[in-house]
């Protein structure tokens, strides 16, 4: 399902659902980060579902927290992004020790091509996208990894979609460039 016509990437706030038909296969990135095949398996055959609360806090900065579920209500991983490109450590049950930051930059600054193209213009704030950085704690997961991410609005077959475009570098120098696409399913 489409995004409201009115929603923009100043509020990101809503339920969505991660369409498989839409969204490029994850699955080799989840293998070069670590993640076990039985688990890979798992994801793959389940629907995630993303809560998505967007906020500015009382000093000004920009939050978007994301809760993950999977098919059932089992909990999935949790995203608890600060826009202020602090880097800072998480952990948790599928990706392991994890250091990330985010923030908004303007798109002309994003180096990689595939992350820069097809957004609408709502998904640039003051001419700026949210752009967030991840990789595996060197000094707690033995998989090496990073990971750049563009998020925003898109037309995809006509609608207007939350998207994100992902850059991915494995272990190896692997590089994996990848969309995925999401259903709208209301506000919080």
């Amino acid at each position: 399902m489409a995004v409201p016509a009115e929603m923009t990437s100043r509020d990101l706030s809503g339920k969505f659902r991660m369409s498989k038909t839409l969204s490029d296969d994850s699955d080799e990135i989840l293998r070069l980060q670590g993640v076990s095949w039985f688990t890979r398996k798992a994801i793959g055959m389940a629907t995630v579902y993303l809560d998505i609360k967007h906020y500015k806090d009382e000093n000004g900065i920009e939050h978007i927290d994301i809760d993950q579920s999977v098919t059932g209500g089992i909990k999935g991983t949790s995203e608890y992004r600060a826009l202020d490109w602090e880097e800072r450590p998480h952990e948790d049950h599928v990706f392991g020790a994890v250091l990330s930051k985010s923030k908004r930059v303007p798109l002309a600054e994003v180096e990689r091509e595939w992350m820069k193209k097809d957004w609408l213009e709502e998904s640039l704030e003051d001419g700026q996208i949210i752009f967030t950085c991840a990789k595996a704690d060197p000094s707690k997961n033995k998989q090496k990894w990073s990971s750049e991410q563009t998020w925003g609005f898109e037309l995809v077959n006509g609608e207007k979609r939350y998207t994100r475009h992902i850059f991915f570098e494995g272990p190896k120098d692997e590089i994996i460039e990848i969309r995925l696409v999401y259903d709208y399913l209301g506000p919080i």
